[in-house]
């Protein structure tokens, strides 16, 4: 890849401004892909100048010219759907199937929901005699997570674009090279010189840099909920809206008429799914006390049955966490759930057998967790689930809200009603009913220390206007 040691500025692949680079280390094998230019303060400002500039121009753009521009973006992103999945897969460890299925996918997806929702946004409403029109907010800073990568990129970049904003990304510094694709992806469609830019670095640094930058006028920030207080603190003095989607730690409710064979089953492999390191996995999974034996002799038998392993091996449904760090949290994590004395069922310490190299964790099962053990509060962000009783549907719905997080939440139940009745019930963003998908055209974003802001389709573009009421417009 040619442009890993550059930064796409103002339409041009451009040197940085500092010397320090990175290694990104495959956690498959431990071993360095290659070395990325780490951005300063001074990148950031060349990057920010640009994107300003450029939004004088590009925020009076026509909805026809940039649903043109999006087709476009759809068209190159197309074109490089196979790198993207290779490079995913490479650089955080997802297995090739979901890189290809999901990852990759994930993208394009968002690129064209942000198309559908620009053609039918009205940009403008009659109250009286007031017009209330809906203006691009300016030029948005962006930094975004390792896990998800392509998914939160272009859940920002493409409804920013359909918006008229201008924008700098930067990538996490764990997992760039994707990144750096999608700014070639954006070049290839004629993006406008300045619209797009890309620098990486360090959040200390570079996100420290965007978050106070007087010119950025909103940032918009995914990953944990310590990262996102700091950009909000940091945004503070110059008064710029912040949207974040932080933090969770998802219950997920077993309705005591649910098929605990299916359901107990399928929500395992999917909280174990991209290595447990999805935000909104339902990590707490909340079984009738009475049946807490069944329900984790389910539980257990799932993870016994997921296939850990190399990316690229044929039958890896799970590959490595992302990062050496990643490894020793959830180590740790799992070290101290065996402590303060919850039943491992399944998984434990250590690498999985035969996987010596690459920092590969063990699909890993607690039973009888009490709601206050360090487990059941804190994110692990791995393949570690916390099975937790409940003594009827009132005490449930108590274990389920009380958390700081408040992004996502799951039901089971044989009966719709009362599995809708339930899920109102739930202060988060986000429910999933019987296993529901996500959607990409509807509102994701949480509660709480989740965060605040929504992403995805319409909603996510209000995020990237602003409301001007023009009083006697309609006299």
């Amino acid at each position: 890849m040619s442009n890993n040691q550059k930064f796409y500025i103002n339409g041009q692949w451009v040197e940085p401004l500092g010397s320090d680079t990175l290694e990104v280390i495959n956690p498959a094998t431990e071993e360095a892909i290659t070395t990325i230019a780490m951005g300063t303060p001074a990148d950031v400002d060349a990057a920010v100048a640009a994107a300003k500039a450029a939004f004088v121009t590009f925020s009076q753009t026509t909805r026809e010219q940039r649903l043109e521009l999006l087709d476009r973006m759809i068209e190159a992103y197309g074109e490089r759907m196979g790198d993207i999945a290779n490079t995913v897969s490479e650089e955080m460890g997802a297995p090739t199937a979901l890189a290809t299925r999901a990852q990759a996918p994930s993208g394009i997806g968002h690129l064209m929901f942000a198309k559908a929702a620009l053609e039918n946004f009205d940009f403008s409403e009659s109250v009286g005699t007031t017009e209330v029109v809906y203006e691009p907010i300016g030029v948005c800073g962006f930094i975004t997570p390792w896990n998800w990568p392509l998914n939160q990129i272009a859940a920002k970049v493409a409804p920013a674009i359909a918006a008229g904003c201008t924008m700098v990304l930067k990538p996490s510094e764990v997992a760039p090279l994707n990144a750096i694709l999608f700014a070639e992806v954006m070049d290839a469609a004629g993006v406008p010189a300045g619209v797009f830019n890309l620098i990486n670095g360090d959040g200390p640094t570079v996100g420290a840099a965007m978050s106070a930058h007087p010119d950025i006028d909103m940032m918009s920030f995914t990953g944990s909920t310590r990262a996102g207080i700091a950009v909000a603190q940091a945004a503070a003095p110059s008064v710029k809206r912040v949207a974040q989607e932080l933090g969770g730690k998802s219950a997920n409710i077993i309705l005591d008429d649910a098929d605990f064979e299916k359901v107990i089953g399928r929500d395992v492999a999917g909280m174990c799914s991209n290595s447990g390191q999805s935000c909104n996995a339902g990590t707490r999974m909340l079984v009738p006390a009475a049946r807490m034996a069944e329900a984790a002799a389910i539980a257990k038998s799932a993870a016994e049955k997921i296939v850990v392993g190399p990316p690229d091996a044929e039958g890896t449904t799970v590959g490595p966490v992302v990062s050496q760090a990643q490894f020793t949290k959830v180590q740790g994590l799992i070290q101290k759930g065996i402590d303060e004395g919850a039943t491992l069922e399944a998984g434990g310490v250590g690498r999985p057998e035969g996987l010596d190299t690459g920092f590969y964790v063990k699909p890993t099962v607690f039973s009888n967790v009490d709601p206050t053990m360090t487990i059941a509060e804190e994110e692990i962000f791995g393949p570690v689930l916390s099975i937790i009783g409940y003594e009827d549907e009132d005490d449930a719905i108590r274990i389920a809200n009380d958390t700081v997080y408040g992004l996502s939440g799951y039901v089971s139940s044989s009966d719709l009603d009362h599995a809708r009745a339930v899920a109102r019930q739930i202060r988060t963003g986000m429910i999933h009913i019987n296993g529901a998908a996500l959607a990409l055209d509807t509102p994701f974003g949480g509660y709480k220390q989740s965060g605040n802001g929504r992403e995805f389709g319409a909603h996510g573009m209000k995020e990237f206007l602003e409301a001007k009421s023009i009083y006697g417009y309609n006299a």
